[in-house]
């Protein structure tokens, strides 16, 4: 058991500002107090939800690294922003030498024997300045009446009538108020169910010029798009021309290499085949010295021999 802290994490809990159909960001540094290197995990009890980059890697003593958790774009708010998601850091430590590409699940199992510190962090919902507020109405979570009128604004933009009918609003107000009896709420519902359309029609004016004015910046705004998009055309274009240069210039070196090995392995071969030669040449000569000239002992004979035959002719 190791009685020191492998890993100090920063936040101690993930914050996510929480906008319907928009991703949110939240990032987390860890500390390495130890004096070795530790290798670390990221888990999540909804890997579908969240993204994790990098979820494992190596952290060098007393330093530090960062990882970055993207919450995926969600169509439905949990009641009351209440997130019960958590996430798990395990850390344990790794011998000098150890790469990325060697951290498997396994390295972080407890029955290897090995010390695993973990770290729970959970995870916490924030609402923007600009979201919708959600306010509990007879019981149910419903939205703030101005996200509903900047809905009402979007959809004008997109060509759907933004004008709810006069009997929706009424119902709406009725759910705020209390009435004696149901002679007088039935008189106040008739009432109501005039006032909030002509509110409607004298708002519409405003709505149309902001609208007009939003318009005008999605105008303006089209001209820097178009620039962006034609200089990553351009850049585009440049690097495949620059890739298609680098890959000519492989091929030629691949042609030069084939051309080199080529020659080398002729040279390799003329080189055997003189070897060959000068083999057959020494041994041609040893042939010749063992041919030419008489033996020692075959001169000796001869000589014995004509000096006996001169002996016995001239006694």
């Amino acid at each position: 058991m190791m009685t020191t802290e492998l890993l100090d994490v920063q936040p101690r809990e993930l914050k996510f500002t929480f906008e319907l159909k928009k991703q949110s960001l939240c990032s987390i540094q860890l500390i390495n107090k130890s004096d070795h290197y530790v290798a670390f995990k990221v888990k999540t009890t909804s890997p579908k939800k969240y993204c994790v980059r990098p979820n494992a890697g190596i952290i060098k003593p007393k330093a530090t690294c960062d990882f970055t958790v993207t919450m995926q774009a969600q169509r439905v708010a949990p009641p009351d922003l209440q997130c019960k998601d958590k996430f798990l850091i395990l850390s344990t430590v790794i011998p000098f030498g150890t790469t990325e590409e060697e951290i498997t699940s396994d390295m972080f199992s407890k029955d290897s024997g090995k010390y695993i510190e973990e770290k729970k962090l959970r995870v916490v919902l924030i609402s923007p300045p600009s979201s919708p507020v959600f306010v509990p109405i007879n019981g149910e979570s419903k939205q703030d009446p101005c996200y509903e009128n900047s809905v009402k604004k979007d959809r004008v933009l997109s060509g759907v009538e933004n004008i709810p009918p006069p009997h929706g609003v009424a119902e709406d107000v009725e759910g705020f108020e209390t009435y004696k009896d149901m002679d007088e709420s039935r008189a106040v519902k008739d009432v109501e169910e005039l006032k909030p359309a002509k509110d409607v029609v004298e708002l519409k004016p405003a709505n149309i010029g902001e609208e007009l004015k939003l318009a005008k910046v999605v105008e303006e705004l089209k001209p820097a798009k178009d620039a962006v998009g034609l200089n990553l055309t351009k850049d585009f274009e440049e690097l495949k021309l620059k890739l298609n240069t680098v890959d000519s210039k492989l091929k030629e070196a691949e042609l030069t290499i084939m051309k080199l090995t080529e020659e080398r392995s002729m040279t390799t071969r003329e080189k055997n085949m003189l070897k060959h030669e000068l083999e057959l040449l020494r041994r041609k000569n040893n042939v010749k010295r063992i041919m030419v000239g008489f033996p020692l002992f075959y001169v000796c004979m001869v000589a014995l021999i004509s000096l006996a035959i001169g002996y016995f002719i001239h006694p």
